[in-house]
């Protein structure tokens, strides 16, 4: 069994898609709250004209995460005409309707509403946008915010799906690039669940590390077609370390700056501690390191075994006498691939 085998049954075992039986009862209770919220917000005076997913689930990147937990990421928009000028008033109707329906931890953030279902995995997010012709406008603003800090931001949230699932700037086998893309970030996500505290974790948000691999990625593909997931994700997280994430603070610590890059442009990460970046650029540097360690391994028990101390459990580890310890090294650079770097 080849290194790329393993990569595809692990990727097997993380992904995670809107349709998947395992995620059914999410499903159900978003289908079933999302109605109620439209409901409550028509009876308010806020006429809901759409809804989308947003997210991991929008762009294919979903993972079933280590703690069993289901996020939903769900955009309510609603007519601009009839908006009201204080952007947090639709999000307290939204709220209303999620400390009614069993949930914990219901809050109104800076940039949406959220809440954790009583008695199941789930973590919801509902961002309430209005529409003005054909321009959206995010929420912005808690229920204590004073009126400089509640308003209608004009965004791009179906700009930035589509700029992630952007395939065009490909050259070539465009589909399976972008497939290949979807991998690495899940397998991105995957790392960081597994090698971050849960408090740095969850500072350390996908979309920053979605959008710092769309920027970076590096498409790797053998003489025959065929996915190089290895070479392609060691070399697009060595383009992410050069490509200027990392601000140094002096003293080797870094803040991490990741531009959206739709409107409003803003800083992913804006806010984020010194604390946060050192982590993540040393964490990756580490990450760099045992990947060169597995492509330079030549026995294939051994480069499981370092990718398994990567990514955990999941990539699992196959018995000697079922491996190729002949194996030939994966390589660094494009020579014996198609695919170069194109990021968007």
């Amino acid at each position: 069994m080849s290194i790329q085998k393993h990569f595809l049954a692990f990727h097997d075992r993380i992904k995670l898609s809107k349709q998947d039986d395992n995620y059914s009862d999410g499903r159900a209770k978003d289908d079933s709250i999302t109605k109620a919220v439209k409901s409550a917000f028509n009876d308010s005076g806020y006429p809901v004209i759409e809804d989308f997913i947003q997210g991991s689930f929008s762009t294919d990147t979903a993972i079933i995460s280590l703690d069993g937990d289901f996020d939903i990421d769900r955009g309510i928009v609603i007519d601009g005409d009839t908006a009201p000028t204080d952007a947090v008033a639709p999000k307290e109707v939204a709220l209303g309707v999620l400390e009614k329906r069993g949930f914990t931890n219901a809050k109104i953030k800076t940039p949406c509403v959220t809440a954790d279902y009583k008695t199941q995995n789930l973590h919801i997010d509902f961002p309430i946008y209005k529409k003005v012709g054909n321009t959206f406008y995010l929420a912005i603003g808690k229920k204590g915010s004073d009126s400089k800090n509640r308003f209608w931001d004009a965004t791009d949230p179906k700009g930035l799906k589509d700029w992630i699932k952007d395939k065009s700037q490909y050259i070539g086998s465009s589909s399976e690039k972008q497939q290949q893309f979807n991998r690495l970030v899940r397998y991105s996500k995957r790392w960081r669940d597994y090698k971050f505290s849960s408090d740095v974790c969850r500072k350390v948000y996908s979309i920053g590390l979605t959008v710092m691999i769309k920027r970076c990625f590096v498409p790797v593909f053998d003489s025959d077609g065929k996915p190089c997931d290895l070479t392609a994700f060691r070399n697009t997280v060595s383009a992410i370390l050069s490509y200027g994430f990392f601000v140094p603070q002096g003293n080797d610590q870094y803040r991490v700056k990741v531009n959206l890059p739709v409107m409003p442009n803003r800083d992913i990460f804006y806010g984020s501690s010194v604390d946060t970046g050192t982590q993540l650029r040393n964490k990756l540097t580490k990450l760099l390191e045992k990947l060169d360690a597995a492509l330079e391994e030549g026995d294939e028990v051994k480069q499981c075994k370092i990718l398994n101390w990567i990514f955990g459990d999941d990539f699992e580890i196959p018995e000697k006498d079922k491996s190729n310890s002949t194996a030939k090294k994966a390589v660094f650079s494009s020579s014996g691939s198609v695919g170069t770097s194109q990021g968007a």
